[in-house]
């Protein structure tokens, strides 16, 4: 048997309810990470390996622990080069030198301006240097998401084709190489369902808000957590007031019911399976809409979700083709949904090509439909959570058990990080003290020389 470690907040397996989530994070902050862990660990899943997450504690003092019970640390990433995700990988820098085995990143990006001036250059370079040379020496080649990231890692003096490769998003892979977009006759009453984020540029917001009106057979599916904090409990208002994007449950969409967050990747693909069509400026709402064979529609917004719209053909529209005239009925006549189906195979096999490098081992080594996949025999055996929907929309006992169940989980949490804090806290003040005790005799052994000199 075979284990490997994985980087994630939570196994396909898990069956964590909304309350234990939001606790412990177990989505990273956004749950579209859940999409790409699910199809890694769907692939290197075979009858002869278990799969654990790490449950994101990459504490460097786990790491003989980690050498003992695995053979294996494999790393998916989304657009982990970028300011505020710097802390988080010199950690797992320090984590990944003291490791013996191999480690693996499938799938890494930068996060820049959607026209990165990358000749300029990022205060993040030498720690994304140390980065990629640790994993480098765990592994033959490091997987990257599109080709701005390519060119990013070769500026840093990595060799194209050699230390890394475009693999594109490994969420893509999720069914192996085969990918089918139905044909489905879009009308106003069809049922459509809405990404956004409040990073897009405000025509954009603009042109979502819009086209939400004009399809009002919609269902919003936001992914971040502060979101699921606002459809689980009807509070904190994720922002102030907007007119373009959906901020607080007063809002028509929560207020409508039109929301659902989701806990797991198979129920989130259940339900977008029966949507006519998925648009919005979210790469990984509109991912889940590809694989599960349901047109879709991306608005990039930035350097890390052009590149991706770029390699896997995903139909798209640039923010700078939208005007304050444009309406989604025109763009769905010009659109071509089956573009994400010509590259697919290509991309597909450049992926296996990637493990194969890195030897490791997954369900498509002897054939591309696999007659076994343990990831959904496991599955079929659970009971698997639905999503959550608005408070609003809620009944009051469903009201009160999750009010009852959140809040208490969050005041234990609260108390054990005081507790925690204050423990580090009476921890520093002994090592101060003892400092100062320390200081004290060697202030007064000096001052008793000094005094005796001064007698002699």
């Amino acid at each position: 048997m075979k284990n490997i470690i994985i980087r994630s907040g939570m196994s396909p397996l898990d069956t964590f309810d909304a309350s234990y989530i939001m606790g412990n994070n177990s989505i990273g902050g956004n749950v579209g990470n859940l999409v790409y862990q699910y199809s890694v660990i769907r692939t290197l899943m075979t009858e002869g390996t278990s799969i654990t997450p790490d449950y994101y504690n990459y504490d460097p003092n786990r790491a003989d622990e980690i050498n003992e019970k695995f053979d294996c640390y494999i790393i998916p990433l989304a657009d982990a080069f970028r300011k505020d995700f710097i802390p988080t990988l010199k950690k797992y820098t320090r984590l990944i030198k003291k490791l013996t085995i191999p480690v693996v990143v499938i799938g890494v990006g930068l996060r820049a301006p959607f026209e990165p001036k990358l000749d300029e250059g990022f205060p993040f370079d030498e720690d994304v240097k140390d980065f990629v040379k640790a994993v480098l020496e765990k592994s033959n080649m490091i997987g990257v998401r599109g080709e701005i990231t390519s060119k990013y890692l070769s500026r840093l003096g990595f060799r194209e084709g050699i230390d890394h490769t475009v693999i594109g998003c490994p969420s893509m892979y999720t069914f192996g190489r085969e990918l089918k977009i139905r044909d489905t006759n879009i009308t106003k009453e069809s049922m459509v369902c809405v990404n956004s984020s409040r990073l897009s540029p405000n025509h954009v917001l603009d042109f979502i808000s819009r086209s939400m009106k004009d399809f009002p057979n919609h269902y919003f599916i936001p992914q971040w957590m502060k979101e699921m904090k606002l459809v689980y409990n009807g509070a904190p208002p994720i922002a102030k007031q907007s007119s373009n994007y959906p901020v607080k449950m007063s809002d028509p969409v929560y207020m409508n019911n039109r929301v659902r967050f989701f806990l797991n990747v198979p129920t989130w693909l259940d339900f977008i399976s029966r949507a006519d069509l998925s648009f919005g400026a979210r790469l990984h709402g509109n991912i889940t809409a590809t694989i599960a064979g349901t047109p879709s529609l991306l608005i990039p917004k930035d350097a890390r979700m052009r590149e991706l719209a770029e390699y896997h053909n995903l139909t798209h529209v640039w923010a700078n083709d939208i005007t304050k005239d444009t309406r989604l009925s025109d763009l769905i006549e010009k659109s071509d949904f089956h573009l994400p189906e010509k590259k697919q195979g290509v991309n597909f096999d450049h992926f296996i090509n990637f493990l194969n490098k890195n030897d490791l081992d997954h369900i498509y080594k002897d054939s591309m439909s696999p007659s076994v996949i343990p990831l959904d025999l496991e599955l079929s055996k659970k009971e698997l959570l639905p999503p959550i929907y608005p408070i609003s929309g809620c009944s009051m006992e469903e009201m009160v058990m999750r009010l009852e169940t959140y809040y208490p989980q969050q005041e234990e949490k609260s108390n054990k990080v005081q507790k925690e804090l204050k423990a580090k806290i009476a921890k520093k003040d002994k090592t101060i003290n003892k400092l100062n005790a320390t200081l004290n005799r060697k202030s007064v052994r000096l001052a008793l020389k000094t005094a005796n000199m001064f007698r002699i």
